[in-house]
């Protein structure tokens, strides 16, 4: 009995610090309040679980409604300057380009995606030794929770395409973006050719446990929740994730966990985030791999796994001495490689 209650509760408590994390990042829906109407600047009231990016310009973004299909452009302090069409918001985006005389990107970018009921804010705290690096830092949104993983993939496909200029692109992804990352390479015919390395931190890469655990016993909450893409992040080798393609570029992988059997979280076998366990990041054809002893969404706020990720970004290593853990490729896997 006791374990059963610790089960539920563990379920509960998980369930509500991710909602309460959702929250905080987008305190209210989106609406076409009066700014809308009348196509002035105004300040985003939150909502970005409905929007997704389709360009990129240092800090402006023009995005579109996943509801009612129509665009906005928003400048880097998320003020609404334009809304209309996709060709309008590019237009006013050029224009304000001029205006405020803003330099062409150019050189090596680093694209981020965040994981499931988050959003572009969260990978943020990265971003400082990105640019100190020399990259030009560049943090995506996404509707995670209102579309499929497919869909998500579709508008890093978009973004990808808007990044004029930029000769190298290279990747950092949290959790559920590291499956959206995957998704993109399964559904191009080419990737695309700028791509160099990429850091998945924390990425259910073989699935998740705790999806599996709450589709069984809460998924009247949790379908609610996560939307069509939290259904597909299971473990079943016949699921969705088993078939996603492993990148052919170079990839790094950093999990979460305690360095014992134990892990943060008793509703996940072995080590684990707390989330996400770290047999599941494990994907076979990574060059290095590293653990950190910190819970999933932490460790994008630790100076450790920021320093990680330039450092392989540049050098192709996680570690200061240069040493790599990588992990080998099964000949199965061998054989879902992306084209």
């Amino acid at each position: 009995m006791l374990r059963l209650k610790h089960g539920a509760f563990g379920i509960l408590a998980w369930l509500f610090a991710a909602a309460h994390a959702g929250a905080a990042e987008n305190p209210e829906p989106e609406d076409d309040d009066m700014g809308t109407k009348l196509n002035v600047a105004s300040k985003t009231l939150g909502g970005r679980q409905f929007w997704g990016d389709v360009r990129l310009f240092r800090g402006w973004r023009v995005q579109q409604n996943v509801f009612s299909g129509h665009y906005r452009l928003l400048d880097p302090k998320d003020v609404r300057r334009a809304w209309g069409t996709q060709a309008e918001c590019c237009e006013a985006l050029d224009r304000f380009r001029q205006e405020q005389k803003l330099e062409p990107m150019s050189g090596k970018a680093v694209l981020m995606l965040h994981g499931i009921g988050r959003s572009s804010k969260s990978m943020r705290p990265l971003e400082a030794s990105l640019t100190e690096a020399g990259y030009i830092a560049l943090s995506m949104d996404y509707p995670s929770t209102r579309g499929t993983v497919q869909e998500s993939a579709e508008y890093l496909k978009r973004v990808l395409d808007s990044l004029d200029g930029i000769t190298e692109v290279n990747i950092i992804v949290h959790s559920m973006g590291g499956i959206v990352m995957r998704t993109y390479l399964q559904q191009v015919e080419q990737p695309d050719p700028r791509l160099h390395r990429m850091v998945m931190i924390g990425s259910p890469n073989t699935g998740a446990h705790l999806v599996d655990l709450l589709q069984d016993k809460v998924n009247v909450v949790f379908k609610p929740l996560y939307g069509p893409a939290g259904q597909q992040l299971g473990t079943s080798s016949e699921g969705f994730v088993a078939k996603l393609p492993v990148p052919k570029f170079e990839f790094a992988v950093i999990a979460g966990g305690r360095g014992n059997d134990a892990g943060f979280n008793p509703l996940i076998p072995g080590d684990d985030d707390g989330i996400v366990s770290v047999s599941s990041t494990r994907l076979p054809g990574a060059s290095d791999f590293m653990l950190v002893p910190a819970i999933h969404s932490l460790m994008l706020f630790s100076p450790d796994v920021s320093a990680a990720c330039v450092r392989f970004l540049k050098d192709g290593a996680l570690r200061v001495d240069g040493e790599r853990q990588p992990i080998p490729a099964t000949v199965a896997n061998a054989q879902a490689v992306a084209p």
